[in-house]
């Protein structure tokens, strides 16, 4: 009996340095095989598109794997360009507004000062000499040091700024390099993509490949089925950014909805990097009843979202709505927003390894029980 559990305690330490190194050694390998990585992922991901080309029209698995990308970069492109086309016509549109709604927000900065600021400089400057000198020293002071914070954490900024700006134009070749490797790599995986699935299946034993495709057929349905979530949330939140904008009388409003909704990838973050400024922008320029309006669309789009995202997620990707939601949390607070993606993604996995019988397997092997 002692032996029975010395060498279980020895398996389960045996597993427990498989993972941890395991999980290293992936690790490193990944930070310098990444854009075979997202070769392999866009690979997948087109695969059925060249089956069908290769299957349907009788063309050589090559020559479908380089029309299926040209079609890919062509839809990529086109909608850059609709993008950049849409962005330029409103930027035109905003060279003819701004100069008339910047001048109404001088006129309304100078009658917010003359009417309320210098009344209240002059009463606090009142109250101000009505104390005695140690009271001024103190608020002298606390200004000072709430100037020389303001003034440090500016400084910092504008410092961090100026020197991401040679890391990000050293990071453009790697970026040309990577996607060039990406790209080559593309071809060639989905051109051998068969033949490589069938030198995998020759050097697995039977037992892993029967676990490795339960695995692999659960994530490839989790992922599409994420994709297919996150579009139908985006989808949303566009048309309900456009009803919104449209009930408002905003012009460009098909433009701005659709860029909301793919800014709307970024959960929370996302819809407020547009409407947190407009809003400001819209209260302080005098239009107050515009910014309540926009104000109640940002909440509405903020609350359908929490409201659809767990619900769409766990019908799309097969999870509990209630697990969903926890993984979402979790994730947020573990990683920030990066973690509303890997929650549920890590999430997908664990059920997916315990639906091929994985945690069940490495279980009976700690105990020394056979598997079946």
């Amino acid at each position: 009996m002692y032996r029975h559990h010395l060498y279980s305690f020895l398996r389960f330490l045996f597993v427990i340095t498989v993972v941890v190194f395991g999980s290293m050694a992936l690790y490193y390998v990944s930070t310098v095989t990444y854009p075979f990585i997202i070769a392999f992922f866009i690979a997948f991901l087109i695969n059925p598109l060249v089956d069908f080309l290769e299957t349907k029209t009788k063309m050589p698995r090559w020559l479908a794997v380089i029309v299926t990308l040209i079609v890919l970069f062509a839809i990529v492109a086109g909608l850059v360009t609709l993008l950049i086309a849409e962005i330029v016509s409103g930027t035109q549109y905003l060279a003819n507004v701004v100069p008339e709604n910047f001048q109404k927000l001088i006129t309304y900065m100078e009658t917010l000062v003359a009417q309320q600021i210098i009344p209240l400089y002059n009463d606090l400057a009142v109250l101000f000499k009505n104390l005695d000198a140690s009271q001024q020293d103190t608020i002298i002071n606390n200004i000072q040091a709430v100037g020389t914070q303001i003034a440090t954490t500016v400084g910092q900024f504008i410092q961090h700024v100026l020197q991401n700006i040679p890391l990000l134009l050293a990071w453009l070749p790697n970026a040309a390099t990577v996607f060039i490797f990406s790209l080559l790599a593309t071809f060639f995986i989905s051109k051998d993509w068969y033949r490589l699935t069938g030198i995998a299946q020759k050097i697995l034993p039977a037992k892993a490949r029967k676990s490795g495709k339960t695995v692999f057929l659960d994530l490839k349905k989790a992922l599409f089925g994420f994709i297919k979530a996150q579009a139908t949330l985006i989808s949303i939140t566009t048309v309900i950014v456009l009803i919104g904008l449209l009930i408002l009388r905003v012009n460009y409003a098909i433009t701005i909805a659709l860029i909301i909704g793919i800014v709307d990838i970024l959960p929370y973050l996302g819809t407020g990097i547009v409407f947190v400024p407009w809003i400001i922008y819209a209260a302080v320029s005098g239009d107050v009843p515009f910014a309540i309006g926009l104000g109640v669309l940002y909440i509405v789009v903020l609350v359908q979202r929490q409201i659809m995202e767990p619900k769409v997620l766990s019908s799309s990707i097969g999870l509990d709505p209630l697990a969903t939601l926890v993984a979402l949390f979790v994730g947020f607070k573990l990683i920030g927003f990066l973690g509303l993606i890997i929650g549920p993604v890590t999430l997908v996995i664990i059920r997916t390894l315990h639906s091929a019988n994985v945690f069940r397997d490495i279980w009976n092997f700690i105990i020394g029980k056979p598997t079946t």
